[in-house]
């Protein structure tokens, strides 16, 4: 259910179902970060590592659609896909390297405390570093090919509608 009313936000912002989708895909990237992360350091999934996949989802989508704006408003002024995700990468990788560093470094008391509440803080703390570091690099590095394919296929089938459209009837005088 959280899910649906995630993609109907990026739907409602984004304003094209392309677009929604393209950011939507970049989610199983920072779970996926997240989960291979407490398999590496050999911690059980909990309560607690759940709550930090549910930080990650945010984050993840938060990134992808700081990116995906960028790549809209450029489409919007008329540049052609493959500039508007190059210039768009190249204008918001700084706010998504900070979006995602600056929390997983914020995190790192968390994950090396061996005080008391050590055992509940430390699968939330591995979940979202390993999770943040990698959906943004995955974002950085695959959000423009799930955008270049996602929005690229949508592009074909309007030019090919209006190729194949018939041509419209005179009207009569």
């Amino acid at each position: 259910l959280a899910f649906v009313a995630i993609f109907g936000l990026l739907f409602m912002t984004l304003g094209s179902v392309g677009r929604a989708t393209a950011v939507f895909l970049t989610l199983p990237l920072g779970l996926a970060g997240g989960i291979f992360t407490l398999a590496l350091t050999g911690i059980n999934f909990s309560v607690s590592a759940a709550v930090g996949l549910i930080v990650l989802a945010g984050v993840s989508v938060l990134n992808g659609l700081v990116v995906m704006t960028a790549i809209r408003e450029r489409q919007e002024h008329g540049l052609p896909l493959v500039e508007a995700i190059r210039e768009g990468m190249t204008e918001k990788m700084r706010a998504v390297i900070m979006t995602g560093f600056v929390p997983a470094i914020g995190f790192i008391p968390m994950a090396i405390a061996t005080g008391t509440g050590a055992e509940v803080q430390k699968p939330l703390a591995v979940t979202v570093i390993g999770g943040l570091i990698a959906a943004t690099i995955l974002t950085l590095l695959v959000l423009p090919s799930i955008a270049k394919v996602v929005l690229g296929a949508i592009e074909n089938r309007k030019r090919k509608r209006t190729e194949n459209a018939p041509p419209a009837a005179p009207e009569p005088a």
